[in-house]
């Protein structure tokens, strides 16, 4: 009789997933599935045991729930949800209250519930079966990260004070009753939005939290509701798309959706309608050397996934151009991880057939850090990332809209000039490359991205602008 525990990583959503197990019964139980499930039957299969229960933390934000796909795979598990929290739920589940237990063998999962993050949010201890006082784990979902704590103001400001009081009772009253020696296991890493400034660190311990968490260090509601407030970032434009979509129950897409290969001039004439959403994942060098006109640069890499869900709309279908069509199905996936699931088609040999059936091209100039330091003054430099990142450092004079606000046109307040150079720059360039190819479909003709961006800028050796700690100034820092 043995064990199972295994940790699936969805890269780009920073997503955590588990199968948990043994051996001696050979069941198991999935917690937090996402969209593409084979992982999970893989894994069940290698390790002897098959998929008996579904079981989610809560109604997710962030990734489109692969627990119908799942139990549409499995057959007869069940899916299990938070019965806690009055939330309502448009599919077939079976609701869990506080204090339930089930045992797969030597392991115990018992439900508990922890408030904050949303109303409904359950965790689940892990424990000997015959030692449930005592548990050894717990799969926090987006209640305790790893140096965070999930964020409780995703379902609007008149719900926020509330959640966040409940996030503070869950934080002091439940999991700093723990003995140090508990791991917990949340449901999502460094790079997600769910909570402020996760760790890199997969899983933790009460202990290590305790002693370095700065949401474990408030002993006073006001200034832990006055710290949560402050180190939030921006709410992501699907987050509450996917909200509605999680609690309705996402539709199970039976795999990756077969997506139809368009030639050049079939997608030529696609892309000729208003309502196509025209999206090139190739790297932002050769999206720059020549791309389709007006088409939106996405960069083939795992954070496809949040910067999709972030810029795209979900009523419009989706036009795709790759690079290497046998990636075809692998960027697929980073769209449904996000709910994006309708498609008209893909390019047929991608940039190459399009360029030798003569058809427009546009280009989207890179400017490096070398020439924009020296010309400087010629060019309107826009910052695309974060509030949080312009305000901690920025080349000097630059403008700043988070890219993330992009998706409508631009801030007006800017009175960027269309007929100016402008320079876009992010951290490394990925992110700016989505705003300038938004700015040339919005109608401004002298648009460069920066490669590398501030990471490059500083490698440099340029100066840097911050903002004082002390005042509203900002002062220019040698290199």
């Amino acid at each position: 009789m043995t064990m199972v525990f295994e940790t699936v990583k969805t890269d780009g959503i920073a997503q955590l997933s588990y199968l948990v197990g043994d051996t001696g019964t050979g069941t198991a139980a999935v917690i937090d599935p996402r969209p593409d499930v084979e992982i999970y039957l893989r894994l069940s299969r290698s390790r002897g045991v098959t998929i008996t229960h579904i079981f989610e933390t809560h109604i997710h934000a962030d990734f489109m729930s692969g627990s119908r796909e799942l139990q549409q795979r499995l057959g007869d598990a069940k899916v299990y949800v938070s019965g806690e929290g009055d939330a309502q739920y448009g599919y077939p589940v079976e609701k869990l209250a506080a204090g339930e237990q089930f045992e797969f063998g030597s392991v115990a999962l018992t439900v508990r519930h922890t408030p904050g993050h949303t109303p409904e949010h359950v965790s689940y201890e892990l424990a000997q079966h015959d030692q449930t006082d005592s548990p050894w784990g717990v799969l926090s979902g987006d209640s305790l990260f790893v140096g965070s704590a999930g964020r409780p103001d995703l379902l609007g400001q008149e719900e926020t004070e509330e959640l966040t009081r409940q996030l503070f009772h869950t934080l002091r009253d439940y999991y700093l009753q723990l003995d140090d020696g508990v791991i917990i296991y949340p449901c999502h890493g460094a790079g997600s939005a769910c909570g402020a400034e996760i760790g890199e660190r997969p899983l933790s311990s009460i202990g290590y939290e305790r002693r370095t968490n700065p949401f474990l260090q408030h002993d006073d509601f006001d200034a832990f509701r006055d710290f949560v407030k402050d180190g939030a970032p921006p709410v992501p434009h699907h987050y509450p798309i996917l909200k509605k979509v999680n609690a309705r129950g996402p539709e199970p897409t039976s795999g990756v959706p077969a997506i139809p290969g368009l030639t050049p001039t079939q997608f030529h004439d696609a892309v000729q309608h208003n309502d196509v959403q025209l999206i090139d994942t190739r790297q932002m060098l050769a999206f720059g050397g020549g791309h389709i006109p007006n088409a939106t640069n996405i960069g083939d890499r795992p954070e496809l996934s949040v910067w999709a869900g972030d810029m795209l709309s979900y009523e419009r279908p989706i036009l795709l151009v790759v690079e290497d069509e046998s990636r075809l199905d692998w960027i697929i996936w980073h769209f449904i991880n996000v709910g994006l699931t309708h498609f008209t088609g893909y390019l047929v040999g991608g940039m190459k057939a399009w360029q030798n059936e003569g058809l427009p091209l546009q280009t989207l100039p890179q400017l490096s850090v070398h020439e924009l330091a020296e010309h400087r003054d010629e060019y309107q430099v826009l910052d695309v990332r974060s509030p949080q990142e312009f305000e901690k450092q920025r080349i000097p004079g630059a403008r700043h809209q988070f890219v993330a606000e992009m998706r409508d046109g631009l801030n007006g307040d800017l009175e960027l000039d269309t007929n100016d150079p402008i320079a876009v720059y992010c951290g490394s360039g990925y992110r700016a490359s989505i705003a300038a190819s938004i700015l040339q479909r919005e109608g401004y003709r002298k648009v460069c991205n920066v490669p590398g961006s501030m990471q490059a800028w500083q490698n440099a050796g340029n100066q840097v602008e911050k903002s004082s700690s002390t005042d509203s100034q900002s002062v220019v820092l040698s290199p």
